[in-house]
C-alpha cells in the first residue's frame, strides 16, 4: 500500500517519507479501512517532533489518528456486513503505530463509526480528536440543556465543535476570540454571543450575557484565561480545560474554591473507552441532523504530507486533509 511514515522525529519535510509498506490485515474484532481522506491534528504534528521531550513509541510511525473511508476487510469475531459500509475513524494512531496517512488502517471495530451516506468523507475525517474531545467537555458533566456554555476559541478545531454541540444539547452558547477582527468570521447559528477578548472589558461582557454567571467553559488557554473564568463562572461551575499556554499555570485558587468550581482537565488519547463511544454516537447523531458542520481550509494529496503538517504547525483556521489516492 502507498502510506507515509517517519522512523525518528523532527521537521516534517525531514522526517516524513512516502512509499509503499505491507498492506495490513485485521486481527480480531478489528477493522480494515480502505482510508480515502486523513485529518491531520496538532497532536499529530506534535508526537512528530516530539513535542515536551515526547520520544518514538515505536521504531516506525504512520502518522494520523482520524479519517474517512470504507471497511474492505474484517477480523474473527467481526459481522462480515460490515464490508462496504461508509466509516469515520477516530484513535487510530493512540497506542498504536499505525495511522490513516496510508491507503490502509486497521483499528478496533468500535473505532470504525458508520458514516451516514449524505455526509462527506471530510467531514467524517474531522470528528475524531476535535469532536471527541469537544464532546467531553461540553457533556462529561452532564446535560446542558438550558445551560449557558462559554467557549474560548470557538473559532478552533474543538472551540468550533463544542459550540455546536452545546447547542445541538440545548445550551445557551457564549464564545470567545481571541481579536475582535474575527467576530464576524463567528458561526451563529451555533454561538448566541461573541466577544473579542481584546475589547476594553471582556468580564463585563460575558456577564452582560450571563448575570448569573456561566455553567460550563470549555477553555483553549487555561493560563491565558483562568482568571477572567474566575469572574464569569457560576456556583458550581465547571471548567473543562483541554490547553493552556504555560506549563505551570497558575489560578486563582480560593476564589474558585470558594465558588465551588470543578476543574476538568482534557487529555483525549486517555478518554474511558465508554466516553469515547458516547461521544462517536453524539457526533454521528449531531451531524446526521445537520446540528455540526467543519470547515475544511486545506487539502493535500498525501504525497504533500509534509507541506499539510507544515500548515497545522503554522496555525490558522480551518481544518487540514491528507486525501488518499485510489
Amino acid at each position: 500500500m502507498l502510506a507515509s511514515w517517519y522512523d525518528r522525529q523532527g521537521t516534517a519535510a525531514d522526517v516524513l517519507r512516502v512509499g509503499e509498506l505491507p498492506d495490513p490485515h485485521p486481527g480480531p474484532g478489528e477493522v480494515r479501512v480502505r482510508v480515502t481522506v486523513s485529518g491531520v491534528n496538532p497532536g499529530d504534528t506534535k508526537k512528530r517532533r516530539g513535542w515536551l521531550g515526547s520520544s518514538m513509541p515505536y521504531p516506525r510511525v504512520v502518522p494520523h489518528s482520524d479519517a474517512a473511508g470504507v471497511i474492505d476487510a474484517v477480523g474473527d469475531g467481526i459481522d462480515a456486513h460490515r464490508v462496504g459500509e461508509r466509516v469515520w475513524v477516530y484513535g487510530a494512531q493512540s497506542y498504536r503505530p499505525f495511522g490513516t496517512a496510508a491507503q490502509y488502517t486497521v483499528v478496533p471495530d468500535q473505532q470504525a463509526v458508520r458514516l451516514p451516506d449524505h455526509l462527506t468523507d471530510e467531514l467524517g475525517a474531522s470528528l475524531g480528536i476535535p469532536g471527541i474531545t469537544a464532546h467531553r467537555a461540553v457533556f462529561a458533566d452532564g446535560p446542558v440543556d438550558g445551560r449557558i456554555v462559554l467557549v474560548h476559541g470557538v473559532l478552533g478545531g474543538v472551540g468550533s465543535l463544542a459550540a455546536q454541540l452545546a447547542r445541538w444539547g440545548g445550551a445557551t452558547v457564549i464564545g470567545t476570540v481571541r481579536r475582535g477582527d474575527d467576530l464576524a468570521h463567528v458561526d451563529a447559528t451555533a454561538v448566541s454571543h461573541t466577544v473579542g477578548l481584546d475589547s476594553a472589558d471582556p468580564v463585563a461582557a460575558i456577564r452582560s450575557y450571563a448575570p448569573g454567571g456561566v455553567h460550563r467553559v470549555v477553555e483553549v488557554s487555561l493560563s491565558a484565561n483562568a482568571d477572567l473564568d474566575n469572574a464569569v463562572t457560576a456556583l458550581d461551575a465547571v471548567i473543562a480545560a483541554y490547553g493552556t499556554h504555560a506549563d505551570r499555570t497558575e489560578l486563582p485558587f480560593w476564589p474558585l474554591l470558594f465558588n465551588n468550581v470543578t476543574l476538568r482537565l482534557l487529555g483525549s488519547d486517555d478518554f474511558p473507552a465508554v466516553a469515547k463511544r458516547q461521544a462517536a454516537h453524539d457526533l454521528t447523531a449531531a451531524a446526521a441532523v445537520g446540528a455540526l458542520t467543519v470547515d475544511v481550509a486545506d487539502r493535500y494529496p498525501l504525497e504533500d504530507i509534509a507541506k499539510a503538517h507544515e500548515r497545522v504547525d503554522a496555525g490558522g483556521r480551518g481544518r487540514v486533509v491528507v486525501t488518499v489516492p485510489g
